[in-house]
Protein backbone atom coordinates (compact mmCIF):
# COMPACT_ATOMS: atom_id res chain seq x y z
CA UNK A 1 0.00 0.00 0.00
CA UNK A 2 2.68 2.32 1.01
CA UNK A 3 4.67 1.65 -2.58
CA UNK A 4 1.34 2.39 -4.39
CA UNK A 5 0.91 5.57 -2.43
CA UNK A 6 4.20 6.82 -3.76
CA UNK A 7 4.18 5.81 -7.16
CA UNK A 8 0.67 7.51 -7.42
CA UNK A 9 2.42 11.21 -5.62
CA UNK A 10 5.38 10.49 -8.25
CA UNK A 11 2.90 10.41 -10.85
CA UNK A 12 0.93 13.29 -9.71
CA UNK A 13 4.52 15.75 -9.28
CA UNK A 14 5.28 14.89 -12.79
CA UNK A 15 1.42 15.41 -14.10
CA UNK A 16 1.52 19.21 -12.39
CA UNK A 17 5.13 19.86 -13.94
CA UNK A 18 4.24 19.07 -17.32
CA UNK A 19 1.25 21.73 -16.43
CA UNK A 20 3.78 24.21 -14.88
CA UNK A 21 5.69 23.89 -18.46
CA UNK A 22 2.55 24.28 -20.92
CA UNK A 23 1.57 27.71 -18.51
CA UNK A 24 5.08 29.43 -19.20
CA UNK A 25 4.13 28.57 -22.96
CA UNK A 26 0.95 29.77 -22.97
CA UNK A 27 2.28 33.13 -21.23
CA UNK A 28 4.99 33.53 -23.31
CA UNK A 29 3.18 32.82 -26.47
CA UNK A 30 0.96 35.60 -27.57
CA UNK A 31 3.26 38.23 -27.18
CA UNK A 32 3.92 40.82 -30.01
CA UNK A 33 7.48 41.76 -30.57
CA UNK A 34 8.44 45.59 -30.05
CA UNK A 35 11.96 46.99 -31.16
CA UNK A 36 14.69 46.68 -28.59
CA UNK A 37 17.13 48.80 -28.08
CA UNK A 38 20.51 47.79 -27.18
CA UNK A 39 23.61 48.93 -26.07
CA UNK A 40 26.17 50.41 -28.60
CA UNK A 41 28.77 51.17 -26.14
CA UNK A 42 31.96 53.32 -27.26
CA UNK A 43 34.43 55.03 -25.69
CA UNK A 44 33.04 57.53 -24.06
CA UNK A 45 30.27 55.42 -22.41
CA UNK A 46 32.74 54.03 -19.42
CA UNK A 47 31.40 55.17 -15.99
CA UNK A 48 33.89 55.55 -12.91
CA UNK A 49 33.55 51.98 -12.03
CA UNK A 50 34.07 50.61 -15.01
CA UNK A 51 31.31 49.47 -16.71
CA UNK A 52 29.19 51.53 -19.61
CA UNK A 53 25.83 52.03 -19.40
CA UNK A 54 23.96 49.34 -20.99
CA UNK A 55 20.73 49.60 -23.10
CA UNK A 56 17.34 47.93 -21.93
CA UNK A 57 14.91 46.46 -24.54
CA UNK A 58 11.52 44.94 -24.31
CA UNK A 59 9.75 42.55 -26.57
CA UNK A 60 6.68 42.61 -24.13
CA UNK A 61 3.46 43.94 -25.89
CA UNK A 62 1.66 46.51 -24.00
CA UNK A 63 -1.75 46.09 -25.70
CA UNK A 64 -2.87 43.42 -23.07
CA UNK A 65 -5.64 43.77 -20.68
CA UNK A 66 -7.53 41.89 -18.39
CA UNK A 67 -9.63 40.99 -21.10
CA UNK A 68 -6.90 39.05 -22.38
CA UNK A 69 -6.75 36.91 -18.97
CA UNK A 70 -10.19 34.52 -20.04
CA UNK A 71 -8.14 33.82 -23.60
CA UNK A 72 -5.47 31.57 -22.45
CA UNK A 73 -5.63 27.63 -21.62
CA UNK A 74 -5.69 26.82 -17.78
CA UNK A 75 -4.40 23.91 -16.83
CA UNK A 76 -6.35 21.92 -13.96
CA UNK A 77 -5.37 19.34 -12.01
CA UNK A 78 -6.74 15.97 -12.08
CA UNK A 79 -8.91 16.19 -9.32
CA UNK A 80 -10.94 18.89 -10.17
CA UNK A 81 -13.61 17.28 -11.64
CA UNK A 82 -16.72 19.22 -13.13
CA UNK A 83 -19.76 18.76 -11.52
CA UNK A 84 -18.34 17.97 -7.57
CA UNK A 85 -17.81 20.41 -4.84
CA UNK A 86 -13.89 19.83 -4.53
CA UNK A 87 -13.54 20.26 -8.07
CA UNK A 88 -15.43 23.93 -8.47
CA UNK A 89 -13.04 24.82 -5.53
CA UNK A 90 -10.03 23.60 -7.16
CA UNK A 91 -10.62 24.83 -10.51
CA UNK A 92 -10.71 28.02 -9.23
CA UNK A 93 -7.91 27.81 -7.54
CA UNK A 94 -6.15 27.03 -10.59
CA UNK A 95 -7.73 29.90 -12.67
CA UNK A 96 -6.64 31.93 -9.44
CA UNK A 97 -2.49 30.98 -9.60
CA UNK A 98 -3.20 31.81 -13.81
CA UNK A 99 -4.15 35.01 -13.44
CA UNK A 100 -1.34 35.90 -10.53
CA UNK A 101 1.17 34.21 -12.65
CA UNK A 102 0.55 36.20 -16.23
CA UNK A 103 0.32 39.39 -13.75
CA UNK A 104 3.70 38.73 -12.35
CA UNK A 105 4.78 38.09 -16.36
CA UNK A 106 3.55 41.13 -17.36
CA UNK A 107 4.41 43.50 -14.54
CA UNK A 108 8.21 41.87 -14.91
CA UNK A 109 8.30 42.33 -18.53
CA UNK A 110 7.21 45.96 -18.20
CA UNK A 111 10.20 48.69 -19.03
CA UNK A 112 8.55 51.28 -16.57
CA UNK A 113 8.23 49.30 -13.87
CA UNK A 114 11.07 48.70 -10.64
CA UNK A 115 9.76 45.11 -10.57
CA UNK A 116 11.81 44.64 -14.20
CA UNK A 117 14.80 43.80 -11.71
CA UNK A 118 14.90 40.02 -10.86
CA UNK A 119 15.99 39.17 -7.76
CA UNK A 120 19.54 36.34 -8.00
CA UNK A 121 17.09 33.49 -7.34
CA UNK A 122 14.74 34.13 -10.41
CA UNK A 123 17.98 35.19 -12.13
CA UNK A 124 18.85 31.57 -11.58
CA UNK A 125 15.63 30.04 -12.57
CA UNK A 126 15.75 32.03 -15.91
CA UNK A 127 19.36 30.58 -16.79
CA UNK A 128 17.99 27.39 -15.87
CA UNK A 129 15.40 28.04 -18.74
CA UNK A 130 18.04 29.14 -21.06
CA UNK A 131 20.52 26.00 -20.47
CA UNK A 132 17.62 23.34 -20.25
CA UNK A 133 14.95 24.35 -22.71
CA UNK A 134 15.10 24.06 -26.61
CA UNK A 135 11.83 25.61 -27.82
CA UNK A 136 12.86 28.64 -29.26
CA UNK A 137 9.88 30.50 -27.46
CA UNK A 138 10.93 29.61 -24.17
CA UNK A 139 14.63 30.86 -24.93
CA UNK A 140 13.70 34.08 -26.76
CA UNK A 141 11.10 35.06 -23.50
CA UNK A 142 14.12 33.79 -21.45
CA UNK A 143 16.66 35.89 -22.87
CA UNK A 144 14.60 39.04 -22.89
CA UNK A 145 14.17 39.04 -19.73
CA UNK A 146 18.32 38.39 -19.20
CA UNK A 147 18.69 41.36 -21.31
CA UNK A 148 16.66 43.39 -19.28
CA UNK A 149 18.49 42.44 -15.90
CA UNK A 150 21.77 42.70 -17.74
CA UNK A 151 21.58 46.51 -18.51
CA UNK A 152 21.89 47.06 -14.64
CA UNK A 153 25.61 46.87 -13.75
CA UNK A 154 24.81 45.72 -10.33
CA UNK A 155 22.88 42.46 -12.29
CA UNK A 156 26.26 41.90 -14.79
CA UNK A 157 28.53 40.74 -11.99
CA UNK A 158 24.91 38.49 -10.44
CA UNK A 159 24.69 36.57 -13.98
CA UNK A 160 28.23 35.97 -14.04
CA UNK A 161 28.16 34.51 -10.99
CA UNK A 162 25.69 32.49 -11.42
CA UNK A 163 27.92 30.80 -14.58
CA UNK A 164 25.32 32.78 -16.72
CA UNK A 165 28.09 33.85 -19.39
CA UNK A 166 28.81 30.14 -21.14
CA UNK A 167 25.24 29.21 -20.60
CA UNK A 168 24.15 32.67 -22.53
CA UNK A 169 26.99 31.81 -24.91
CA UNK A 170 26.11 28.68 -25.95
CA UNK A 171 23.13 29.65 -27.50
CA UNK A 172 25.16 31.49 -30.27
CA UNK A 173 25.42 27.92 -31.58
CA UNK A 174 21.55 27.99 -32.60
CA UNK A 175 20.35 28.13 -36.25
CA UNK A 176 17.46 30.38 -35.05
CA UNK A 177 18.23 33.86 -36.10
CA UNK A 178 15.84 35.61 -33.44
CA UNK A 179 17.24 33.48 -30.69
CA UNK A 180 20.60 34.12 -32.05
CA UNK A 181 19.80 37.93 -32.20
CA UNK A 182 18.30 37.91 -28.68
CA UNK A 183 21.40 36.21 -27.08
CA UNK A 184 24.16 38.56 -28.64
CA UNK A 185 21.85 41.51 -27.04
CA UNK A 186 22.06 39.82 -24.23
CA UNK A 187 25.99 39.54 -24.27
CA UNK A 188 26.64 42.98 -25.58
CA UNK A 189 24.82 44.27 -22.38
CA UNK A 190 27.03 41.95 -20.29
CA UNK A 191 30.49 42.65 -22.28
CA UNK A 192 30.07 46.66 -21.01
CA UNK A 193 31.67 45.34 -17.64
CA UNK A 194 35.66 44.99 -17.43
CA UNK A 195 35.64 41.66 -15.74
CA UNK A 196 32.39 39.92 -18.03
CA UNK A 197 34.81 41.13 -20.87
CA UNK A 198 37.79 39.09 -20.02
CA UNK A 199 35.90 36.03 -19.65
CA UNK A 200 33.64 36.44 -23.04
CA UNK A 201 36.82 37.12 -25.03
CA UNK A 202 36.99 33.36 -25.85
CA UNK A 203 33.51 33.46 -27.84
CA UNK A 204 34.81 36.81 -30.14
CA UNK A 205 36.26 34.63 -33.14
CA UNK A 206 32.88 32.47 -33.21
CA UNK A 207 30.92 36.02 -33.12
CA UNK A 208 33.12 37.60 -35.68
CA UNK A 209 32.89 35.11 -37.69
CA UNK A 210 28.86 34.76 -37.57
CA UNK A 211 28.94 38.88 -37.97
CA UNK A 212 30.80 38.54 -41.05
CA UNK A 213 28.82 35.78 -42.83
CA UNK A 214 25.52 36.47 -41.92
CA UNK A 215 22.86 38.19 -43.82
CA UNK A 216 23.25 41.40 -45.18
CA UNK A 217 22.19 44.48 -42.81
CA UNK A 218 20.16 41.46 -40.91
CA UNK A 219 19.72 42.00 -37.31
CA UNK A 220 21.92 39.21 -36.18
CA UNK A 221 25.01 41.04 -38.23
CA UNK A 222 24.01 44.29 -35.94
CA UNK A 223 23.67 42.80 -33.24
CA UNK A 224 27.08 41.47 -33.52
CA UNK A 225 28.77 44.37 -34.32
CA UNK A 226 27.70 45.93 -31.37
CA UNK A 227 29.01 43.14 -29.21
CA UNK A 228 32.39 43.51 -31.32
CA UNK A 229 32.43 47.45 -30.62
CA UNK A 230 31.73 47.35 -26.91
CA UNK A 231 34.24 44.57 -27.09
CA UNK A 232 36.68 46.81 -28.47
CA UNK A 233 36.73 49.52 -26.44
CA UNK A 234 39.72 49.47 -24.56
CA UNK A 235 42.58 47.67 -26.48
CA UNK A 236 42.83 44.48 -24.39
CA UNK A 237 41.54 42.55 -26.88
CA UNK A 238 41.62 44.26 -30.20
CA UNK A 239 44.21 42.22 -31.62
CA UNK A 240 42.05 39.34 -31.91
CA UNK A 241 39.89 41.03 -34.53
CA UNK A 242 43.10 41.54 -36.80
CA UNK A 243 42.33 39.10 -39.26
CA UNK A 244 38.52 40.57 -40.03
CA UNK A 245 39.60 43.87 -40.51
CA UNK A 246 38.82 43.24 -44.37
CA UNK A 247 36.19 41.87 -44.28
CA UNK A 248 34.53 44.62 -41.91
CA UNK A 249 35.72 47.39 -44.71
CA UNK A 250 33.81 45.00 -47.16
CA UNK A 251 30.53 45.16 -44.79
CA UNK A 252 31.10 48.81 -44.95
CA UNK A 253 31.11 48.99 -49.05
CA UNK A 254 28.53 47.02 -49.51
CA UNK A 255 26.11 47.78 -46.22
CA UNK A 256 23.38 50.41 -45.89
CA UNK A 257 23.75 53.31 -43.92
CA UNK A 258 22.93 51.70 -40.28
CA UNK A 259 25.45 48.68 -41.45
CA UNK A 260 27.91 51.67 -42.07
CA UNK A 261 27.86 53.33 -39.24
CA UNK A 262 27.96 50.71 -36.59
CA UNK A 263 30.98 49.32 -38.63
CA UNK A 264 32.76 52.50 -38.32
CA UNK A 265 32.38 52.78 -34.53
CA UNK A 266 34.02 49.33 -34.65
CA UNK A 267 36.82 50.49 -36.61
CA UNK A 268 36.91 53.86 -35.11
CA UNK A 269 38.49 52.11 -31.43
CA UNK A 270 40.87 50.33 -33.27
CA UNK A 271 41.70 53.04 -35.64
CA UNK A 272 42.70 54.68 -31.93
CA UNK A 273 45.16 51.97 -30.60
CA UNK A 274 48.31 52.77 -32.30
CA UNK A 275 49.24 49.14 -31.77
CA UNK A 276 46.55 47.91 -34.69
CA UNK A 277 47.76 50.78 -36.92
CA UNK A 278 49.80 48.62 -39.39
CA UNK A 279 46.93 45.65 -39.30
CA UNK A 280 44.72 48.57 -40.64
CA UNK A 281 46.97 49.33 -42.97
CA UNK A 282 47.58 46.12 -44.30
CA UNK A 283 43.81 44.99 -44.54
CA UNK A 284 42.62 45.01 -47.98
CA UNK A 285 40.08 47.59 -48.72
CA UNK A 286 36.94 47.43 -52.04
CA UNK A 287 37.62 49.40 -54.54
CA UNK A 288 34.77 50.98 -54.39
CA UNK A 289 35.90 52.46 -50.92
CA UNK A 290 37.02 55.61 -52.74
CA UNK A 291 33.77 56.59 -54.98
CA UNK A 292 31.94 56.93 -51.55
CA UNK A 293 33.82 60.57 -51.32
CA UNK A 294 32.27 60.98 -55.07
CA UNK A 295 28.98 60.60 -54.44
CA UNK A 296 26.27 62.51 -52.05
CA UNK A 297 27.22 60.02 -49.16
CA UNK A 298 25.99 60.90 -45.86
CA UNK A 299 27.75 63.57 -44.34
CA UNK A 300 28.20 61.83 -41.00
CA UNK A 301 29.77 58.56 -42.30
CA UNK A 302 31.95 60.46 -44.49
CA UNK A 303 33.67 62.83 -41.40
CA UNK A 304 33.73 59.43 -39.07
CA UNK A 305 35.35 58.01 -41.85
CA UNK A 306 37.76 60.70 -41.89
CA UNK A 307 38.41 60.82 -38.35
CA UNK A 308 39.40 56.98 -38.43
CA UNK A 309 42.04 57.96 -41.56
CA UNK A 310 43.35 60.47 -39.67
CA UNK A 311 44.03 58.24 -36.50
CA UNK A 312 45.77 56.38 -38.67
CA UNK A 313 47.67 58.63 -40.37
CA UNK A 314 48.83 60.04 -36.93
CA UNK A 315 49.74 56.63 -35.25
CA UNK A 316 52.09 55.58 -38.07
CA UNK A 317 55.56 56.37 -38.08
CA UNK A 318 56.26 56.74 -42.06
CA UNK A 319 59.80 57.98 -41.65
CA UNK A 320 60.52 55.13 -39.16
CA UNK A 321 58.35 52.42 -41.41
CA UNK A 322 59.55 53.16 -44.71
CA UNK A 323 62.07 50.46 -44.91
CA UNK A 324 58.32 48.04 -44.23
CA UNK A 325 56.48 49.85 -46.55
CA UNK A 326 57.09 47.33 -49.45
CA UNK A 327 55.40 44.79 -47.04
CA UNK A 328 51.87 46.03 -47.78
CA UNK A 329 50.47 44.27 -50.50
CA UNK A 330 48.14 45.92 -53.63
CA UNK A 331 45.18 47.03 -52.68
CA UNK A 332 45.62 47.57 -48.88
CA UNK A 333 44.70 50.69 -47.29
CA UNK A 334 47.80 51.35 -47.23
CA UNK A 335 47.74 51.69 -51.54
CA UNK A 336 44.54 53.55 -51.08
CA UNK A 337 46.55 56.23 -48.78
CA UNK A 338 49.21 56.53 -51.59
CA UNK A 339 46.17 57.20 -54.11
CA UNK A 340 44.14 59.01 -52.42
CA UNK A 341 45.49 61.98 -54.05
CA UNK A 342 43.07 61.38 -57.04
CA UNK A 343 40.49 61.27 -54.75
CA UNK A 344 41.18 64.28 -52.98
CA UNK A 345 41.06 66.47 -55.91
CA UNK A 346 37.89 64.81 -57.12
CA UNK A 347 35.99 65.89 -53.88
CA UNK A 348 37.66 69.46 -53.85
CA UNK A 349 36.03 69.89 -57.22
CA UNK A 350 33.55 72.42 -57.38
CA UNK A 351 30.87 70.20 -58.52
CA UNK A 352 31.87 67.07 -57.45
CA UNK A 353 30.90 67.13 -53.55
CA UNK A 354 27.75 69.27 -52.06
CA UNK A 355 29.02 69.27 -48.46
CA UNK A 356 31.66 72.41 -48.11
CA UNK A 357 32.58 70.51 -44.31
CA UNK A 358 33.38 67.50 -46.04
CA UNK A 359 35.53 69.67 -48.88
CA UNK A 360 37.35 71.01 -45.73
CA UNK A 361 38.04 68.27 -43.96
CA UNK A 362 39.48 66.13 -46.76
CA UNK A 363 41.73 68.98 -47.46
CA UNK A 364 42.93 68.85 -44.16
CA UNK A 365 43.34 65.28 -44.49
CA UNK A 366 45.19 65.25 -47.36
CA UNK A 367 47.77 67.75 -46.50
CA UNK A 368 48.91 65.84 -43.19
CA UNK A 369 48.83 62.86 -45.32
CA UNK A 370 50.96 64.64 -47.84
CA UNK A 371 53.07 65.46 -45.00
CA UNK A 372 53.75 62.33 -43.69
CA UNK A 373 54.07 60.10 -46.79
CA UNK A 374 55.69 62.40 -48.97
CA UNK A 375 58.10 64.35 -46.87
CA UNK A 376 60.82 64.92 -49.55
CA UNK A 377 58.81 66.27 -51.83
CA UNK A 378 57.96 69.07 -49.52
CA UNK A 379 61.24 70.50 -49.37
Amino acid sequence: MGYARKVGWVTAGLVIGAGACYCIYRLTRGRKQNKEKMAEGGPGDMDDTGDCSGGRYNDWSDDDDDNSENKGVIWYPPWARIGTEAGTRARARARARATRARRAVQKRASPNSDDTILSPLELQKVLCLVEMSEKPYILEAALIALGNNAAYAFNRDIIRDLGGLPIVAKILNTRDPIVKEKALIVLNNLSVNAENQRRLKIYMNQVCDDTVTSRLNSSVQLAGLRLLTNMTVTNEHQHMLANSISDFFRLFSAGNEETKLQVLKLLLNLAENPAMTRELLRAQVPSSLGSLFNKKENQDIILKLLIIFENINDNFKWEENEPTQNHFSEGSLFFFFKEFQACADKVLGIESHHDFLVKVKVGKFMAKLAEHMFPKSQE
